[in-house]
């Protein structure tokens, strides 16, 4: 009997991007990281890279990457974002499929995704098409090779969508056991009686199949099984074990790599005569962000199997290879992983959500999805009338158009323009061409899944694709010259919510605040220009701004700019040029006004009637001239984008936070002596002075470890302080430490015989083991450990033995194997 083991690793994230940017902005729920793909990258998708396997003193004795070893699909939208945030963690996934061909017979593990995570069954089938396509291109562009098998967002499927996956020559799909209705064994075709006369044509019909109801869950994983599409062709389908993946995401089966290497080998028995193949799904971020130390537990079994001679690790496009599927099934169309209903909880109020709010409804769910079906068709009634004129075949150039979201280059777009144009276009019409296309992006990026999947219509996830739909419309109305909003919010004023009135409210409090156009990316530059040093051309996001004319007449605290600026969206080639002036009337008092240039003699009036209430001092003749230069178009620090508003209104904050920490710091160092001796007696410690001591502390920490040179007696110092009087360390703390080490191994790496540098950072991460810094280190460990490696080399040292500085390295690098549980090999 022959054993097989695969296991399946779904890694994915949805967009986050502020659309009108196309970068996540700030998150303040994953602090102390930047946003949640921040997060999840180290907690999940970094350490997944280099996996560490421990001895028996917990020491890593080799860190291996999981990805090589399993089978995984990662988000092209998510992909995108880590090829130019997370490029090292990009690289050694794109790396690790290359090895896995080799540890494969050549089949990589890593297989494609529908583009953006669409429910395919709910979607039309134009969509569908351009989903597939996408995610093949993204695929191929990535990992240099066709993709033999694709996953289905959910594992949400019908007959429609598997045949339109064969026509991009995808040979597999992954689903879910309780998606199987009925199997039937292969038949064996009867032979000819030997005494048939030559020539007869009648032949004995084939017996007829013996279908077998598998409904719950009682189809059998360990094989795989042909279905036969519309089209008459058929494609491989794999289910996964869906009792040990339930327990794998849930449960706590990620805590011992024994018990779990024990509970997959319970499924081979002797009574199959077929070769076996065990093979479990479930989310990627199972191993690391929702299990922590999940890929550690995953790395000890890859290691395990491979010393078991029964069992042989592959993946699913090698099994398929070696053994095609025989057994025929039939499936429950318009089913999913996630919904035992089907797909109904990406329409309908079906009862399924998280659990996590007793008393709340879904009923929001369907009129979103009206309302989202309304926009695309919208949206798609308008590409037809208008993309002919601009485009050979505007479909066509829908599908192609993954080559300018994948190279955003000039000469990239262009290229792509000189094959889909309908002739050579002038600039007006490149402008036009692109935001069509633009919008059919968003127009599929509204149907997200996970704005369906949770509890509220509020949530992040919701929003999240509400402002995709503001984008879709903004674009619509930019085509035609109407507004699109009013309807879309009538549609939205269905949806009711647990916590606002309806969709509407959610829309226009957490969606219009977030919309850009080219007036507000200039008001951004103006504001923030304040508090920067601008050159003369500059890029944000998706924009890009030259100033032609910047005058700034300071006062004191306060201060006036006027300016003349050009501001171009990188994506669709729209530009802008326009006169601007803010008004800093001290702290959080900015006041700035837009306007499209109306040419030099009126930038002169404009200039002239600010400046003469503003240097005499009326700040509120100042305020009402801009009113009546700039009318509606004023903005203030409310209108900057997340991450600069943030920037900004600490600097403005920064006196009073100076004045806070100066109270604090006063009462901490005032009472040291106090606090000391009620440690001593075992009283209790007034809460006011401890909360100064807590403060000054971790900020004294924080603040430490964003500079190179660390003190390592003060960091000692803080911390006996913290013991002594039971503080408790941010996490913050831990996060900017890690970053702090990893920052000082990175130069380590490029100068690993820079002694100084060396013994300055054993000496501080010897002092740091209080300090909660968690996984957030495999960066700095895994340098050790490829430094490690290169020592135990033959021929390999950076010094001459009898060099004194031979011995001082020779002893701080085994400490910091030691502090970092790297074995020294």
């Amino acid at each position: 009997m022959k054993k097989y083991l695969c296991l399946h690793g779904h890694f994915y994230q949805p967009p986050r991007e502020n659309p009108w940017l196309e970068e996540v902005e700030l998150q303040d729920s994953a602090a102390p990281f930047h946003d949640w793909n921040q997060r999840i990258t180290a907690e999940c998708y970094g350490p997944n890279t280099g996996a560490r396997i421990l001895d028996d003193q917990g020491r890593i004795q080799r860190i291996v990457s999981n990805y090589s070893r399993m089978s995984f699909n990662f988000g092209p939208t998510l992909l995108s974002w880590m090829e130019r945030h997370k490029p090292m963690v990009y690289e050694a996934i794109i790396d690790a499929d290359h090895r896995s061909r080799d540890i494969f017979g050549g089949h990589g593990s890593a297989i494609a995704q529908v583009y953006n995570h669409m429910i395919m069954p709910l979607a039309n089938k134009r969509d569908r098409r351009t989903q597939v396509y996408w995610g093949v291109e993204d695929f191929r562009r990535r990992f240099g090779r066709d993709p033999a098998g694709m996953w289905l967002p959910e594992t949400a499927v019908d007959l429609t969508t598997l045949d339109i996956l064969a026509d991009f020559g995808i040979k597999f799909t992954i689903l879910a056991p309780r998606q199987a209705h009925r199997v039937a064994e292969p038949v064996a075709t009867p032979a000819q009686p030997a005494d048939s006369p030559k020539g007869a044509k009648k032949k004995t019909p084939p017996p007829e199949k013996s279908w077998r109801d598998v409904s719950g869950d009682r189809i059998d994983p360990t094989r795989p099984y042909r279905v036969s599409l519309p089209s008459g062709r058929e494609m491989t389908l794999f289910f996964y074990d869906g009792h040990i993946s339930q327990d794998l995401a849930f449960g706590d089966l990620l805590d011992s790599g024994a018990r779990f290497k024990e509970r997959l080998l319970s499924v081979y028995s002797d009574e199959r005569d077929w070769p076996q193949l065990v093979h479990v799904a479930t989310d990627g971020e199972t191993y690391g962000h929702h299990h922590r130390y999940g890929e550690m537990a995953l790395a000890w079994l890859f290691e395990d199997i491979q010393k078991d001679p029964d069992v042989h690790l592959t993946n699913y496009a090698q099994f398929l290879e070696k053994y095609p599927a025989e057994a025929e099934v039939e499936i429950y169309e318009d089913s999913s992983w996630s919904c035992v209903h089907g797909v109904e909880r990406w329409k309908s109020d079906c009862g399924c959500n998280s659990g996590m709010h007793f008393g709340w409804d879904q009923k929001w769910r369907k009129p979103l999805r009206e309302a989202m079906n309304w926009l695309r068709d919208e949206a798609a009634d308008v590409f037809e009338k208008q993309g002919p004129r601009y485009l050979a075949d505007p479909w066509k150039a829908r599908d192609a158009y993954i080559e300018v979201v994948l190279d955003r280059s000039f000469e990239n777009v262009n290229a792509f323009l000189a094959i889909h144009a309908k002739s050579p276009l002038p600039p007006e019409h490149v402008v036009t061409a692109l935001k069509l296309l633009e919008m059919q992006r968003y127009a599929q990026l509204i149907f997200t899944s996970c704005a369906w999947f949770f509890d509220e219509i509020s949530g992040i996830e919701t929003v999240q694709v509400m402002q995709y739909a503001a984008r879709t419309i903004q674009l619509l109305g930019d085509l035609t010259g109407r507004s699109y909003e009013d309807d879309y919010l009538d549609l939205l004023d269905k949806s009711p919510s647990n916590v606002f009135k309806s969709g509407r409210e959610v829309y226009v409090e957490n969606v219009k605040p977030s919309q850009v156009d080219l007036l507000r990316a200039a008001a951004h530059f103006a504001m923030s220009s304040f508090f920067e040093d601008y050159q003369e051309s500059f890029e944000y996001a998706c924009y890009s701004v030259t100033h032609e004319i910047y005058h700034r007449v300071p006062a004191g605290r306060f201060g006036l700019v006027t300016g003349k600026a050009q501001v171009t969206s990188t994506l669709t080639r729209e530009s802008v040029t326009i006169a601007f002036a803010v008004l800093h009337a001290g702290d959080h008092n900015l006041n700035c006004g837009v306007r499209f240039y109306e040419g030099s003699e009126n930038f002169i009036k404009l200039e002239k009637d600010l400046r003469v209430p503003f240097e005499r001092g009326d700040l509120t003749a100042a305020i009402r001239t801009m009113d009546e230069h700039f009318g509606k178009n004023i903005f203030s620090v409310w209108h900057l984008f997340k991450d600069e508003q943030r920037r900004v209104v600490d600097k403005v904050l920064e006196p009073a936070y100076q004045l806070a920490e100066a109270a604090y710091r006063q009462i901490y160092e005032g009472n040291q002596a106090m606090l000391n001796f009620l440690s001593w007696l075992h009283i209790p410690s007034p809460r006011h002075f401890l909360d100064a001591a807590q403060f000054v502390v971790n900020n004294d920490l924080k603040q430490m470890f964003e500079h190179d040179a660390v003190d390592a007696e003060q960091v000692k110092s803080l911390l006996e302080q913290c013991s002594r009087w039971n503080l408790s360390l941010e996490e913050a703390v831990g996060h900017t430490a890690a970053e702090w080490l990893n920052r000082r191994m990175d130069e380590f790496a490029l100068i690993p015989d820079d002694v100084d540098l060396l013994e300055h950072t054993v000496a501080v991460l010897e002092k740091l083991g209080p300090i909660p810094m968690g996984a957030r280190i495999w960066e700095a460990q895994n340098i050790c450990y490829t430094e490690a490696l290169e020592l135990a080399a033959p021929k390999k040292a950076p010094f001459k033995t009898e060099d004194e500085d031979a011995s001082r390295w020779e002893r701080s690098f085994t400490k910091l194997c030691k502090l970092l549980k790297v074995h020294p090999k």
